[in-house]
């Protein structure tokens, strides 16, 4: 079937023609995972009717992130058919090193970015240099900025401080999605006020906040931190009836006795929901070394409670629709830059977006170009400053 769409793709009168045929190459080679010896007459082909198109590199890179949904939807319609099918793995990473003739046309063709924060804007509370002049050149092009972090420990006011305080005092409340605004957004969105309940919280001071704005009464929190489980002989530990949901956000001063309480209001408690903030394996607490994130705690309560999570965070959709919706945005005028291949490039890639990865963060190149990673953005640069326009300097 790929075959005969690629033949009338063929068909089709200038210019359409040159773009379906690159797209369907493209999306053949990917659905297929086919072997890079194999694909070197797609590749061929592409590079023809490029050429005689005469579409710039740039564009062209724009093009190839633009048969993600493509993609998507071929590998969907193949699946079951290609099962039991010898698929040979893809070696070569698709990603392009973002290089200076790039970074003109690639800032131009995006109406907004969003940024992951942690190892994109800072790491640790240490902003990352030429952060605050790249944000600047790109509010001077009118670009709309939306910082999305899946760390919870902090409200958006509580993030607005920490970028204030790292100099960058023009970014705003409106601007600034956490995954703790993201879980209350969530009970605000499922009507989890009107059920009456409470929300037991594991997690910090940033998900209560949200929790207050939206009138959601909670217990937990870092008042149970210094709470202690007595094992003597026939204890039984009580737990709130009233609980309808558990929150599970990163949590420095988590303990045994907020795993027992959280898995007793969500086994015993009926119709009781777990909210999760992300599932990030690790975080950045400190600009010195990574450190053990929310998922770790997530698998906890996930692994005693026996029930599955529903995520709000990144990579989920959740974060991406309510921000897509609040503005008005097009998706295919999105970049989502990031240093998480499974979380932010994850988030652009589900969500239709053009996607950059910095390596300022958790991921590195080799990780990256590694034949093991199927998960590939669409450029990738050593940090957030790239975008900089190159300074000629005489000699």
């Amino acid at each position: 079937r790929l075959r005969d769409r690629y033949t009338k793709c063929q068909s089709h009168s200038p210019p359409h023609s040159v773009l379906m045929v690159a797209v369907a190459s493209r999306a053949t080679c990917a659905a297929f995972k086919v072997a890079p010896s194999q694909q070197q007459g797609h590749q061929a082909q592409i590079r023809a009717v490029k050429s005689a198109a005469k579409i710039a590199p740039t564009n062209s890179s724009f093009l190839a992130s633009g048969t993600s949904s493509v993609v998507r939807a071929t590998r969907s319609s193949v699946g079951r058919a290609s099962a039991t099918r010898m698929i040979t793995p893809v070696s070569a990473s698709s990603a392009q090193k973002l290089r200076d003739e790039d970074k003109e046309n690639f800032v131009d063709a995006v109406e907004t970015f969003i940024f992951d924060c942690d190892g994109v804007i800072w790491k640790g509370d240490s902003i990352i240099p030429g952060v605050p002049e790249t944000l600047d050149m790109l509010r001077a092009k009118n670009k709309r900025l939306i910082f999305v972090t899946n760390n919870s420990t902090k409200s958006r006011a509580g993030y607005m401080k920490k970028f204030h305080s790292l100099g960058l005092t023009n970014v705003t409340a409106e601007e600034i999605f956490s995954s703790s605004f993201a879980a209350a957004a969530y009970l605000e969105f499922i009507k989890f006020k009107e059920s009456g309940k409470k929300v037991y919280v594991v997690g910090e001071i940033g998900i209560q906040e949200e929790l207050d704005l939206v009138g959601v009464p909670y217990i937990g929190g870092p008042e149970d931190g210094d709470k202690k489980i007595d094992l003597s002989p026939g204890n039984y530990m009580e737990h709130d009836k009233d609980v309808g949901a558990v929150i599970v956000g990163f949590d420095r001063f988590f303990n045994y006795y907020k795993i027992q309480y959280a898995t007793l209001c969500l086994r015993e408690n009926p119709g009781c929901i777990f909210v999760a903030t992300n599932t990030d394996a690790v975080t950045h607490l400190t600009d010195a070394q990574e450190w053990a994130g929310n998922g770790s705690m997530v698998g906890c309560i996930k692994g005693s409670s026996q029930v599955e999570p529903t995520v709000v965070g990144k990579p989920a959709a959740f974060m991406l629709e309510y921000i897509a919706k609040k503005f008005d945005l097009r998706r295919d005028q999105i970049c989502m830059v990031g240093d998480r291949l499974d979380t932010d490039i994850l988030f652009g890639k589900d969500g239709g977006l053009r996607t950059m990865l910095v390596l300022s963060g958790v991921t590195t190149e080799a990780e990256l170009l590694s034949p093991s990673n199927s998960i590939q953005p669409d450029f990738y640069a050593a940090s957030l400053p790239e975008l900089l326009p190159t300074k000629v300097t005489s000699s």
